[in-house]
């Protein structure tokens, strides 16, 4: 009987984790409502957002971009609202190894509210990869529709007992898109 009664109280203390609810600053690849859908299975509440004192990169040989501390720049985005428990693991198993979950101050551009969210800030500060401003709009147009599709592959690994982490979904991904012949 008591290991029954620990049982539920232990699934009672993660499920109130995971209806916690988080906001999630983004400014890259998650900027596009397709993304998200494809990773979340819905576009939550946003709200167009500021974060000071960061840069967004280039990174070489990838299509989305890095953010790093940098004094007197900022990085403009939006706030993902209401991101439960369960959705933010799914975030974090997109973003991988390559980015580390941090709190940031964010404000509000509409009103200049300030706001305390998560953001996912490339864990390799002396990455010589990373050079220039990244474009989202250049993005939107170059790169969003194969990045859904590898966001959709991606989704669908992660439900699998055996998921490939998110990095090298993406690199089977786009090595397959490089192997393509070219169009005559």
């Amino acid at each position: 009987m008591s290991v029954a009664v620990n049982s539920v109280v232990g699934i009672g203390i993660q499920n109130q984790n995971q209806n916690q609810n988080h906001n999630v600053f983004v400014y890259g690849s998650l900027l596009a409502d397709e993304v998200v859908r494809a990773l979340l299975n819905r576009v939550p509440p946003s709200s167009p957002a500021t974060l000071s004192d960061y840069h967004r990169f280039k990174i070489k040989g990838r299509v989305y971009p890095a953010i790093l501390p940098v004094q007197s720049k900022k990085v403009t985005g939006r706030v993902l609202l209401g991101i439960s428990g369960v959705e933010l693991h799914i975030l974090d198993e997109f973003e991988d190894v390559e980015y580390t979950r941090t709190e940031v101050d964010v404000f509000f551009t509409e009103n200049s509210e300030n706001l305390r969210a998560y953001a996912y800030v490339w864990s390799n500060p002396n990455d010589p990869d990373l050079y220039a401003e990244w474009d989202f709009e250049e993005w939107k147009k170059v790169h969003m529709n194969d990045f859904v599709k590898m966001t959709e592959e991606f989704k669908q690994q992660l439900e699998l007992p055996e998921s490939k982490p998110r990095v090298q979904t993406y690199e089977t991904f786009y090595k397959q898109e490089n192997d393509k012949p070219l169009d005559p």
